[in-house]
């Protein structure tokens, strides 16, 4: 994906340089400007998302790249276990959102959910509430998984060594994000984002029923209610028309 992305990107400015030269290519430039730079008022419109995109794709390729007995010790150091956050509650918490979990895996649909639903809502709220929103979602939703899972330990319904487990990535603050898009969309969109949202965290809880499994849960909550304060606070944004209107066709010309 990070290559194909590099690919297009370079393809675009060699067009550019191209459209110096040959009219096809200024042709081209000329059509497809608009688009660019809706999509470049997008990036600018959702900083905060954009710039976590930027950091946690960074430590995917580190994930990628690196030895994966150096990433296993990484992101055992800097998870939000028991032991870690006893320790350094702080630290821990701060760490654990760098990482994308299981080595870099499904880091397109990272990608893809925050460029578009998450980044939606950052134009919605703006990005200080958006942060504080996802900053409700990871930090809170870690504490209360981490409390079930040591009353899950000292009731004896867990193994002691759960405590020590590897617990880290940025899903936590995705659904958080996306719990607030849901709560300011309408109509059939906030339908469909409700059973999509719902289907993505409610499901694995019936089918592999694991403590992070609950955690999405918690943190989509927590998400929700931090994105319901904010309204209530105040209202939301009207988002800025940044992509281009195609100009219709006059009368006696046909598209195309």
């Amino acid at each position: 994906m990070i290559l194909g992305f590099v690919a297009v990107v370079v393809a675009w400015y060699v067009l550019r340089g191209a459209a110096r030269r040959w009219a096809w290519a200024r042709q081209t430039v000329e059509r497809l400007s608009p688009y660019t730079r809706g999509l470049h008022a997008w990036v600018l419109a959702a900083p905060a998302t954009f710039a976590y995109i930027a950091i946690f794709t960074s430590s995917t390729l580190l994930q990628k790249t690196a030895p994966n007995a150096l990433i296993d010790l990484l992101t055992a150091v800097q998870g939000t276990d028991l032991a870690h956050l006893g320790a350094r509650p702080l630290t821990a918490l701060a760490d654990s959102a760098l990482w994308v979990a299981d080595k870099g895996s499904g880091l397109v649909l990272y990608v893809l959910v925050f460029a578009s639903v998450v980044a939606w809502a950052e134009t919605r709220y703006g990005t200080p509430r958006m942060i504080v929103i996802g900053l409700c979602g990871h930090v809170f939703g870690s504490l209360l998984t981490a409390l079930v899972e040591w009353h899950a330990i000292k009731t004896g319904r867990a193994p002691l060594a759960l405590a020590l487990t590897t617990d880290v990535g940025v899903s936590y603050i995705m659904v958080a994000g996306c719990a607030a898009a849901v709560v300011v969309m309408r109509g059939r969109r906030r339908l469909a984002g409700a059973v999509a949202l719902g289907a993505g965290v409610l499901l694995p809880l019936y089918v592999t029923r694991t403590l992070w499994d609950l955690g999405h849960l918690l943190a989509t909550a927590c998400g929700l209610a931090a994105a319901l304060f904010s309204l209530a606070v105040a209202p939301p944004r009207v988002p800025p028309d940044l992509w281009p209107r195609l100009p219709s066709p006059r009368a006696g010309e046909r598209p195309g």
